[in-house]
């Protein structure tokens, strides 16, 4: 028996040490419920372990079980991550005898001393089924208890041996087939990336009373394989096991991932909108500021440190007054009409608000210029289509063309010459039942006189 169980001990050695070069080998983290084409799924694997007469809990025809060498291979094809179908095969010898009782004075109910059973083959195709996936402190290293079940064929040679020595050979020494059924239960430890170590306890089931050579009854033969081995997977390195995949580990590191991200994106965001926050406090100061107390804002003001008391136009200038002599009539050109015309069709504003837009200056530019140049006065009419209330369109409209005269003020436009008013929706020139009349409707319109 010791020398059993040497042999044993060398064998799980020499696995280890073979596992041991593949070691290093650091696992590809496996992204969110990921196709089955992003793993491993083959695999083959190689066992030595105790060939045993009997089961747990279980009794056959012999009182005293005696542990030999077993030894067999494996290939497995994972079809989720928690089931694969995997063939076994298995030889080895089973050895047992009488040389002791039941207990409580039972004798043994064999007439034969002993028995040895060669196993030549037994091959079975079973369920593999990995019960869970336990991580311990460091994520890479992964333990999986799994659960098989299958059926399948063996066959085998029995010798007898009664108690004074002589031997016979079962069915005359021919090799004796029958079914059997597996059922086992094990651990499988992630070595490396491609290398698992597998142990494992399987009790078989045979159809038949006659492992031993000696059928006592309707009870059927047993015998059991505790095994310890190597597996490796077949692909690329990169790849890890479809078998070792942890859904939840993945949605973790998925959400790890995501969250950091966000808070990334977050802070960027805080601080982008920090430093818009401050360039609008400092705009908001220069609109409030009037250094000079004239009533234009620093922002608007193109005559700054005016002295006090001086009557100043929209830009901050000094108003000169002069006395005309002569009037001289005002003629409004063709010429005239097509620059207030070219500043209604490029007057754009700020989406529900009378901000006026950038694009909109280079033509009111020209209209400020032509009112200066030739002494002109401006009447700006603002209008709404008839979305909102009435009240909120009246506003709207003459916010807008109060927005447009500002501007033109800010250019060294005198306000005096200019009018602004504001008729809602009261107005219409284009049906507001469609999207282009409503467009048509919204509008400031100029009357040069």
């Amino acid at each position: 028996m010791k020398a059993h169980y040497l042999k044993f001990s060398v064998l799980a050695f020499g696995l280890m040490a073979t596992a041991g070069a593949d070691a290093q080998e650091k696992p590809e983290r496996p992204k969110l419920f990921p196709p089955s084409s992003s793993f491993n799924t083959w695999s083959f694997g190689i066992n030595g372990g105790i060939l045993a007469p009997t089961v747990i809990s279980g009794k056959n025809d012999f009182t005293n079980w005696k542990a030999d060498i077993g030894y067999g291979a494996t290939i497995k094809n994972q079809i989720l991550p928690a089931l694969g179908i995997q063939a076994d095969f298995l030889a080895g010898k089973l050895k047992a005898d009488n040389s002791r009782d039941w207990g409580n004075g039972m004798a043994p109910v064999s007439q034969y001393d002993s028995f040895e059973t060669k196993v030549s083959y037994a091959a079975s195709l079973s369920a593999n089924l990995t019960l869970a996936n336990i991580y311990w402190m460091n994520r890479e290293n992964v333990v999986r208890p799994y659960m098989t079940a299958g059926y399948g064929l063996m066959g085998y040679k029995v010798t007898l041996k009664d108690q004074s020595g002589v031997q016979t050979k079962f069915n005359a020494g021919e090799n004796v087939e029958e079914a059997y059924l597996p059922v086992g239960l094990g651990l499988k430890f992630s070595l490396s990336n491609s290398v698992n170590l597998d142990l494992g306890y399987t009790m078989n089931f045979v159809d038949g009373d006659n492992l031993d050579g000696y059928r006592s009854g309707p009870q059927n033969d047993k015998f059991s394989y505790s095994h310890i081995g190597l597996e490796f997977a077949l692909g690329p390195k990169s790849k890890t096991q479809l078998s070792s995949y942890n859904p939840v580990a993945a949605l973790q590191d998925d959400y790890i991932t995501r969250n950091a991200s966000l808070q990334a994106m977050l802070e960027a965001d805080r601080a982008r909108h920090a430093a818009h926050m401050e360039e609008m406090n400092k705009e908001k100061m220069r609109f409030l500021s009037d250094s000079d107390k004239d009533g234009v804002s620093d922002y608007f003001d193109k005559c700054p440190n005016t002295p006090a008391g001086i009557q100043v136009d929209g830009a901050g200038c000094e108003i000169k007054v002069t006395t005309v002599v002569n009037p001289v009539r005002v003629v409004v050109t063709e010429e005239d009409k097509k620059v207030v015309a070219e500043a209604i069709r490029n007057l754009e504003f700020d989406f529900a608000k009378s901000t006026i837009r950038s694009t909109s200056y280079p033509s009111l530019n020209r209209v400020a210029d032509l009112l200066k140049s030739k002494d002109f006065s401006l009447k700006l009419a603002g209008h709404t289509d008839n979305v909102g209330s009435n009240a909120a369109n009246m506003k709207l409209s003459k916010d807008r063309a109060e927005s447009v005269k500002s501007y033109l003020v800010s250019q060294g436009v005198n306000p005096s010459r200019v009018e602004a008013t504001g008729y809602g929706e009261s107005q219409p020139i284009a049906s507001n039942k469609t999207a282009k009349g409503r467009q048509q409707n919204r509008r400031v319109e100029f009357t040069l006189y």
